[in-house]
């Protein structure tokens, strides 16, 4: 199919026009939708899969609200669909998730315009379940106009679980929309959020809010008090110490059943995070903090430092007393490491081809030169995204 490869920071994703019919033929509906005299029942969910799962349990979470709203809106579009002749009736994309990873083949002498493979299941709707669900019966009435109408879509391929559900939540799980900084504040009130993120949550919180953490008030996350200059985005930290949770999951998730214990390992896990983080401002001495000419507290270098502090504490965590001292001497051959963090000529030293590269790039250069060995495996941080 023809898409044209839209590049942002770190990320890209696809533009594709699709006719209404193939575009129909390509998704798949987690949602029940009514239309006058029918009905789209929603497909069977994946048992396996994490995001159609979650997608469907959001959804559905509104109970008879979201069925209600689906009912009078796909009406309304239907309706919209059927009386505009000047407006266009999709003047908005459509945004498609797989999360298979597509092979994208630039055309001869375009760079960002080719041919993009086919994904062997349907897409996921990230946003615009209720605007296709009215097509479906619009052009069941109208089924001539089928050819002739043709639908702008946004496509996202090859991420994580993550990625999608947090797209999904952000743009679909309230009638306002909220900031993924906001959803991880949130994930303690909210009864269908995995215990493994409320987990997270409680390690990112102490953070940015104990009067003894390192990154206190340089966390960005919405309703900040501090106007201090902030260090790295809570859905970018969160990310990588859910990551380390995850991992151990299997192992401690028995351990912190009840909220109480759950509390205190969190508590636990965040003094190993203080810790290094100490061990390791000390190391890097002057480079560390709001140094223009460093980049030790970027968000890049932070989360690889957090991935290093993960391998640490699993394998030199205990005993507590004493750990920043004794942790600031495993640390130490990064005080030869300073100069590379230079600013200038940083991304030419740290060679990669995305942010994302970069930060495993960092992890295994700074693990390696302390001999510290990974204690996350990358097959099974992968199993779930």
């Amino acid at each position: 199919m023809l898409a044209t490869q839209i590049r942002q920071k770190d990320s890209h994703f696809y533009f594709i026009n699709y006719t209404a019919q193939d575009l129909l033929n390509r998704v798949r509906f987690i949602s029940r939708f009514y239309g006058e005299g029918g009905q789209i029942r929603p497909d069977d969910t994946d048992a396996e899969d994490d995001i159609v799962r979650f997608i469907a349990r959001v959804e559905r979470s509104d109970g008879a609200f979201q069925r209600e709203l689906s009912r009078a809106k796909v009406r309304a579009l239907q309706n919209f669909y059927e009386t505009a002749i000047s407006q266009p009736p999709i003047p908005g994309t459509i945004l498609l998730f797989t999360k298979e990873s597509l092979e994208f083949t630039p055309l001869s002498g375009a760079r960002h315009v080719g041919n993009l493979s086919e994904p062997s299941d349907r897409f996921l709707i990230i946003d615009g379940q209720h605007r296709l669900a009215a097509l479906h019966f619009y052009l069941q009435k109208k089924p001539e106009e089928a050819a002739s109408l043709h639908i702008p879509c946004i496509l996202f391929d090859g991420h994580s679980e993550d990625f999608a559900t947090e797209m999904f939540v952000i743009i679909n799980s309230t009638p306002t929309r909220i900031n993924k900084s906001h959803l991880i504040d949130l994930y303690e009130k909210v009864s269908w959020a995995e215990p493994d993120r409320k987990f997270a949550a409680r390690i990112v919180d102490a953070l940015y809010s104990a009067t003894d953490s390192p990154l206190r008030y340089r966390i960005n996350r919405l309703g900040g008090r501090s106007q201090q200059e902030k260090w790295i985005l809570q859905a970018e930290l969160f990310n990588e110490l859910h990551r380390w949770v995850r991992a151990r999951w299997p192992a401690i998730g028995k351990e912190v059943s009840t909220s109480r214990e759950g509390k205190r390992e969190a508590e636990s896990d965040y003094r190993a995070i203080r810790d290094f983080l100490k061990a390791a401002q000390k190391i890097f001495g002057q480079a560390w903090g709001n140094n223009s000419r460093y980049m030790v507290t970027r968000p890049v270098t932070l989360k690889a430092l957090i991935r290093v502090a993960a391998d640490l504490a699993e394998n030199d965590r205990d005993p507590e007393e004493g750990r920043i001292e004794r942790w600031e001497v495993r640390l130490s051959p990064w005080r030869n490491l300073v100069p590379d963090f230079r600013t200038e000529g940083f991304y030419e030293r740290y060679a990669a081809k995305g942010q994302v590269e970069r930060v495993a790039i960092l992890h295994r250069h700074l693990a390696q030169s302390a001999r510290i060995p990974p204690a996350i495996k990358t097959g099974a941080a992968k199993q779930r995204g």
